[in-house]
């Protein structure tokens, strides 16, 4: 996991399979799917074309590339589709038995029961979804523990702001860790954390645009190619993820159980200056959802009339009128 080289966790620099060795991949399934390595008849349809610099078997090929690397490097895998779904299909689609199958019958389609770090069988998984041009890395499980922070920005979210000011409002130091970028322009901040307890997952309970990946989920690994784009890793991001801070395991284990975010506002002091700073420090395009956001959690801890008026005020001072602040906030408090 050279940084210099961008390695973690997939960055195919020394690992176990390179472009000039394709998958094996099963002969079952769409030609067009097919991950097979060149081949002197194949159908026109198949060659490569002006303006189309890349092929479906192209990205599968480079998703079990960076796919080998990370389970060369310990993390557990299995083959996405362009949805971020799961890519082998269940064998049990039809079955009508109560009791979900989580692998016993020894057959793959389990979806992240599937997750494995062994070569042989990361390439086994790949063959059986020719289709797949993604791959996941299993959260939860050893050696890492693998506790995912996705932040994201879309909908007017700002999941990496709103985890700034968590933090700040919680004592949390945050380090510097392996961060993805993701197509959107959202993060995948990567944490190690111990065996227990086990981080639940979550999708914006802590704050809007972070979503939390623990014991059973999974991040898509850097590499992917998904109907969105590429997920890529950061520049200079840290070989291997950095150890969860005590106070953000807490903060994970948790408030993801509260059925309402009031939880994560009640602190021993205010969270007033933090929410203020929150609003004053909005970007143009996000002034408003910024202001939304704030004026919500201020009544969800019973300071919205309170802060009505600093609240405005920290609006105004980001360009929007009076006008616009006080229907804003009108609309979170009937929220």
């Amino acid at each position: 996991m050279d940084t210099t080289t961008g390695s973690h966790p997939s960055t195919p620099v020394d690992g176990p399979a390179r472009r000039s060795d394709p998958p094996n991949a099963a002969t079952s399934g769409p030609s067009t799917d097919s991950s097979a390595g060149p081949s002197t008849t194949r159908s026109p349809r198949h060659n490569h074309r002006p303006g189309h610099p890349y092929r479906r078997e192209d990205h599968h090929s480079t998703a079990l590339t960076h796919a080998l690397v990370a389970a060369g490097r310990g993390y557990a895998v299995i083959p996405l589709t362009r949805a971020k779904l799961p890519a082998v299909r269940s064998p049990h689609h039809a079955d009508q038995a109560t009791a979900p199958c989580r692998g016993a019958c020894g057959q793959l389609g389990h979806g992240i029961h599937d997750a494995t770090a062994d070569p042989l069988a990361v390439r086994r998984l790949f063959a059986a979804a020719p289709w797949a041009t993604a791959y996941g890395i299993a959260c939860g499980v050893p050696p890492y523990h693998l506790i995912g922070i996705d932040l994201d920005t879309k909908h007017g979210a700002d999941g990496l702001t709103a985890l700034r000011l968590l933090a700040e409002e919680h004592h949390v130091a945050l380090p510097p860790t392996v961060t993805v970028r993701t197509p959107s322009g959202g993060h995948h901040l990567y944490f190690s954390g111990p065996p227990t307890p086990p981080v639940p997952n979550s999708a914006g309970r802590l704050a809007p645009g972070i979503d939390i990946r623990g014991t059973g989920g999974y991040l898509v690994g850097p590499g992917s190619h998904t109907s969105r784009g590429t997920y890529t890793l950061t520049p200079g991001t840290p070989r291997t993820p950095t150890p969860a801070p005590p106070a953000l395991l807490h903060l994970l284990t948790h408030l993801p159980h509260n059925t309402s975010p009031r939880a994560t506002l009640h602190t021993p002091s205010t969270p007033a200056p933090a929410l203020l700073r929150f609003v004053r420090t909005a970007p143009n395009g996000q002034r408003n959802a910024r202001l939304f956001w704030a004026a919500c959690r201020a009544h969800e801890s019973g300071l919205g009339q309170e802060m009505t008026t600093a609240l405005t005020t920290a609006a105004l001072h980001t360009g929007l009128t009076e006008r616009e602040a006080r229907a804003t906030i009108a609309s979170a408090a009937r929220r």
